[in-house]
């Protein structure tokens, strides 16, 4: 059994920034690429970012590159999601979830672990 503990999410006006984290346990998290994801409201869930087993390959949807950046600490556990200039269309319950494989995919169904998600509301 994984458990993947998401937090960092809040309000932040147009153009801030947040950090969120996952904290994973129950695994050998190292083995295991890791994704972020977000469902807005109304929306299918949609990748935003995600992550290779060591870090070394990473991958951002469009409509986030150059102002969100993934990262992993293996020896602490966790995945981060450094998530700046961020944009009212930027609001929706962020999740972290883990893949079954050391290489991430784009789509959802293909996760076997999620977190219980963590709010990012960005508005004025």
């Amino acid at each position: 059994q994984v458990q993947l503990v998401e937090s960092g999410g809040g309000l932040v006006q147009p153009g801030g920034s947040l950090r969120l984290s996952c904290a994973a346990s129950g695994r050998t998290f190292s083995n295991y690429a890791m994704g972020w994801f977000r469902q807005a409201p109304g929306k299918e869930r949609e990748i935003v970012a995600a992550i290779a087993w060591n870090g070394s390959v990473k991958w951002y949807t469009d409509s986030v590159k150059g102002r969100f950046t993934i990262s992993r600490d293996n020896a602490k556990n966790t995945v981060d999601l450094q998530m700046d200039s961020l944009k009212p269309e930027d609001t929706a319950v962020y999740y972290c979830a883990s893949h079954p494989t050391r290489f991430y995919s784009y789509y959802a169904r293909n996760y076997n672990y999620w977190g219980q998600g963590t709010q990012v509301t960005v508005s004025s």
